[in-house]
């Protein structure tokens, strides 16, 4: 009796203290949604006012008609789908090949391969950008789609789901006279669903909220993403900050899609890839 007792206080515990830092983690958001509807007057009074006195919608009708956020907001949706894409297919295969098939060297290549994940992008960014540019994709977004198609990072949440699938399942297909192509689409696949839902959160993710790069590729207004353009909203005098909080309410809708789509695997998957964090 007297464990169940503190069995259920430490469970009303931990989720007391969950539930507080969900809180303290849920109020940015809360700030950003209430000041999209507020003049910028209105957005730093003391103290703060959660629900505006009048919700001020043509903050949203701004953003959408009077510069090209549409624009911005297709292409950054172009290059995170395209890339996520590319990066399921790319990654899932890498990760068949380090794990399910058998030749000399295969895991000291691996090591190898993961090894790239330690050099920080900044230092190949120049060679990078020389690169891309001798190629003549400066100014297209194949030179994002192409720098951003192989990720190491992808290939090892893969992998690591993949070893958990029994060894015994692919080599029953290729004693069937399956072809590794085929146990690789019909068998593991789809065994690998919460593995591809977390890599899919974490590629677009990073698509969709990456700054840097496309800053450096992309020099036609067409092209630019939804982070350059929420950028457009800072001047050298003045920041349109409720333009710009309405903007950034937009910008995080397509990821709470996304996650709300994958979350009923993400939890397995980050938990059988072995990350944390």
């Amino acid at each position: 009796m007297v464990k169940k007792i503190k069995k259920r206080v430490s469970r009303a515990v931990i989720f007391v203290v969950v539930l507080a830092v969900a809180v303290i983690m849920a109020i940015p958001f809360a700030w950003m949604l209430s000041s999209s509807f507020k003049y910028n007057t209105e957005i730093f009074s003391y103290p703060i006012k959660w629900i505006p006195e009048a919700f001020r919608w043509e903050n949203y009708i701004t953003v959408w008609t009077q510069i090209p956020f549409p624009t911005y907001f297709f292409n950054s949706l172009k290059l995170s789908v395209v890339v996520t894409a590319g990066q399921l297919l790319v990654c899932s295969l890498a990760a068949y090949s380090f794990s399910k098939l058998h030749y000399p060297g295969r895991d000291k290549l691996f090591l190898v391969y993961l090894g790239t994940m330690m050099v920080p992008w900044q230092a190949i960014m120049i060679p990078q950008f020389m690169v891309v540019r001798k190629l003549g994709l400066y100014n297209t977004h194949w030179s994002l789609i192409l720098i951003n198609l192989f990720s190491a990072f992808g290939v090892f949440v893969l992998r690591q789901f993949m070893l958990g699938i029994p060894e015994e399942l692919s080599e029953a297909a290729r004693i069937d006279g399956c072809s590794e192509i085929r146990t690789y689409a019909e068998i593991i696949m789809p065994l690998c669903r919460p593995g591809l839902a977390t890599l899919t959160v974490f590629t677009f993710n990073y698509m969709w909220n990456d700054y840097l790069a496309p800053m450096i590729y992309l020099d036609n207004d067409k092209l630019k993403t939804i982070q350059i353009g929420l950028a457009s909203f800072r001047t050298m005098y003045k920041t349109e900050y409720g333009l710009l909080m309405a903007g950034s309410v937009c910008a995080l809708l397509p990821i709470l899609i996304i996650f709300c789509i994958a979350q009923k695997y993400l939890v397995e998957g980050v938990a059988h890839s072995g990350l944390k964090g």
